[in-house]
């Protein structure tokens, strides 16, 4: 279950943002899919969480917006993760238009529960 956490600048159009909200999922999953946890293309609510906080007066950031990927470390996800994030920044500026972001993409070792 990948969590996603958007920052962005307040300047930043709230319609770019919900465009960004409503593909972010698919993408998401589809950059981070691997054979320990496939991508049958139908989400399900806690499949992909995303977060969205826009910069406050102290934060610094040279990107309109940035958004931050964890998804659950598995080898078969961590030997090409770059071409992952790279592909996926791609998606996101084809998907939205979005032109002054990045995408960071971070695989810890992690353990995941939710109830039902």
């Amino acid at each position: 279950m990948p969590l996603v956490e958007v920052t962005h600048a307040p300047d930043v159009p709230a319609s770019q943002l919900r465009e960004l909200g409503s593909v972010l999922p698919h993408l998401v999953s589809v950059a981070v899919e691997c054979p320990e946890e496939p991508y049958d293309g139908d989400l399900q609510p806690g499949d992909v969480e995303i977060r969205f906080r826009g910069l406050g007066p102290l934060d610094r950031c040279g990107l309109d917006v940035v958004i931050e990927v964890r998804s659950k470390y598995f080898e078969s996800r961590a030997a090409d993760r770059q071409e992952r994030v790279d592909r996926l920044h791609e998606d996101i500026r084809t998907a939205t238009g979005l032109d002054d972001f990045g995408v960071y993409l971070s695989l810890p070792v992690a353990a995941w529960a939710q109830g039902d």
